[in-house]
């Protein structure tokens, strides 16, 4: 995957440590010349010494080829410019923090995965909405635990099953529960026979965290 992330601070250096511990091509553009130097010593990625509010510079970082691109500045205007930038040249994944809540429906409407609150665990969020864009929202419980919603691909393995099929389907792990089916805006309490079907949101509890094969069970593959 090449994966384009703008900025290397707290944020964007835990994203860059990630993607590139997985060994996709990454191209890190900071405007700061000690945060960019610093990254290009640390991790084995390009990087870009330059302001990446500029379609010249997000062109010579490769945006018209990129699969993702993850802005993390402290500036949210930047981010929203970048990633509009992403959107122009159709890059299938658009990412990034924002630092204040109410800009969130600006990045929304253009279809942007965002995380509030920039820090080092939202670096964490900001590479795995890279990684598995399916899951629309999380939060961590316990040690490895998650919850996290889902919703239902048309297609996908598990629409159109109970979680009695679906479990001896062997489509989900074990220690893994469906807590919640929301259909048509109204929430129902899961039981054995209750079924799956496209376009429900689940509300998904996994004790060892989201994984690809949880995903795709919910997703088309």
């Amino acid at each position: 995957m090449y994966i384009i992330v703008v900025g290397a601070g707290r944020t964007g250096s835990k994203v860059i440590e990630l993607a590139t511990q997985d060994e996709h091509e990454v191209v890190v553009v900071e405007r700061d010349q000690e945060l960019a130097e610093a990254a290009s010593a640390t991790y084995d990625c390009m990087v870009i010494n330059a302001d990446a509010a500029s379609e010249e510079i997000m062109l010579e970082a490769g945006v018209q080829e990129s699969d993702a691109l993850i802005s993390t500045t402290e500036n949210d205007s930047v981010n929203l410019m970048i990633q509009m930038l992403g959107k122009q040249y159709d890059v299938e994944t658009l990412v990034s923090s924002i630092n204040e809540p109410q800009h969130m429906e600006l990045f929304g409407n253009l279809g942007v995965n965002v995380v509030e609150s920039p820090h080092e665990l939202n670096g964490q969020y900001l590479y795995r909405a890279v990684q598995r864009p399916a899951i629309q929202d999380s939060m961590q419980v316990g040690a490895g635990g998650e919850i996290f919603e889902l919703t239902v691909d048309e297609g996908a393995p598990i629409a159109g099953l109970t979680l009695v099929d679906a479990d001896a389907n062997g489509l989900l792990p074990e220690e893994t529960v469906i807590v919640a089916i929301v259909r048509d805006d109204e929430l129902h309490i899961p039981r054995g026979e209750s079924d799956i079907q496209a376009g429900d949101t689940v509300t998904i509890f996994a004790k060892g965290g989201a994984s690809d094969r949880i995903t795709d069970a919910f997703t088309k593959g």
